[in-house]
């Protein structure tokens, strides 16, 4: 009908998700893994297994013999969706020792995944958008100078002294959601800069019509933090095994 606004579909956590493992990795037409999603991005863990109360998204690498990736995809079939997922999934020892009968189990590596509302976020103002003109901002971030491109945009920093003490970047894109990397120098850490970097960043990815999302490791409490006073909201939990 004329005049009424159309309401814009609103994602479940099964969807976002999926939309993170499709930023997380590159996948071939089955889609199987095949490297991480970064210019010229590492091998692909083997298994990755996102976990939210909507259900559970599997993903194999493409060396995975398709025996093995039918018996994951039993396990996690019968994996619950009603227990916290701050633990282990209880399909953790057999996920293992199936993967083990491939190749021995390298790495296990997990954390939690939120989702940004652009619209909730604070100010951000004082986010300093980075790009090739004013790159030398980022003086206190050697690793980062070489990254100013289409690959990391948006880039934003928050610039104290002539320099960026704290930077937030999509680190890996698709047409639908980017992913944000983050950076602090140590001294600044624990003054809430991140939280202006990271919001700046967000808002910038929301106008592109892209979700932005967030995601970090059980044992990284600031980002943690980061994460609850900008008021994400977690939709799941990564799993990944190499």
């Amino acid at each position: 009908m004329a005049g009424v606004p159309v309401m814009a579909p609103v994602l479940g956590d099964g969807d976002l998700m999926k939309f993170h493992a499709d930023a997380l990795f590159t996948h071939d037409a089955a889609a199987r893994m095949l490297r991480v999603n970064e210019p010229d991005g590492a091998v692909a863990p083997r298994l990755f297994l996102g976990r939210t109360s909507a259900g559970h998204v599997l993903r194999a690498r493409e060396d995975l013999p398709d025996t093995l990736v039918v018996e994951a995809a039993e396990l996690i079939a019968a994996e619950s969706v009603h227990g916290p997922l701050s633990a282990l999934p209880q399909c953790y020892e057999a996920i293992l020792t199936l993967l083990g009968r491939h190749a021995p189990v390298q790495r296990i590596w997990s954390g939690p995944a939120y989702c940004i509302d652009a619209d909730a976020l604070p100010d951000a103002s004082n986010g300093v958008r980075i790009n090739g003109g004013n790159v030398d901002l980022l003086q206190s971030f050697p690793d980062w100078q070489n990254e100013v491109d289409l690959r990391r945009q948006p880039f934003y920093a928050v610039v104290d002294g002539g320099r960026a003490i704290a930077l937030c970047c999509s680190v890996r894109i698709t047409t639908l959601a980017h992913e944000a990397g983050v950076a602090t120098l140590p001294e600044a850490r624990g003054k809430g800069w991140a939280l202006h970097a990271v919001a700046a960043w967000a808002r910038a990815v929301d106008a592109l019509g892209a979700i932005p999302l967030y995601s970090t490791s059980w044992d990284n409490r600031a980002s943690q933090a980061v994460a609850r006073k900008l008021g994400m909201r977690q939709f799941g939990v990564n799993f990944h095994v190499t």
